[in-house]
């Protein structure tokens, strides 16, 4: 199974697993987080972050998820990248991540990374009510 690594501000990779606990009922199995804050070092960070990309890489391969590319946590995770092994996506909300959890045992490291971007531009529409509809 792929492993789950998310690197994201503060406190929001944690609420995005906690979401999707909820949703699925269950906490997911190799899976991380980390946060990074304004006072962190990112060069403090990445031996933590390299510690906690090998508790969830099991020989299958790590998709890292971060929230805005170019920010401290993107850039994190573009030094733990390895290609073919440890990729990365940027831009995870909550349909990016359940996208990722219900794909990561039957698709490729690859295929996942596919599945993350579609996942996460799927999820974002605008919604319309009954309402507007007939407007």
């Amino acid at each position: 199974m792929i492993g789950l690594f998310l690197i994201t501000h503060s406190s929001y990779g944690e609420s995005l697993i906690q979401c999707a606990c909820h949703v699925l009922n269950t906490r997911p199995v190799q899976m991380a987080q980390l946060g990074v804050s304004g006072q962190d070092d990112p060069l403090d960070l990445l031996p933590l972050a390299r510690k906690w990309l090998s508790v969830v890489d099991t020989g299958d391969g790590v998709l890292l998820l971060t929230d805005v590319f170019g920010a401290t946590p993107s850039n994190l995770a573009q030094k733990l990248c390895e290609p073919g092994r440890i990729e990365a996506v940027a831009g995870v909300n909550l349909p990016m991540l359940l996208r990722t959890l219900t794909y990561r045992e039957r698709e490729t490291l690859q295929g996942l990374v596919n599945r993350a971007v579609s996942g996460g531009r799927d999820g974002v529409m605008a919604m319309r009510t009954t309402r507007d509809a007939k407007t």
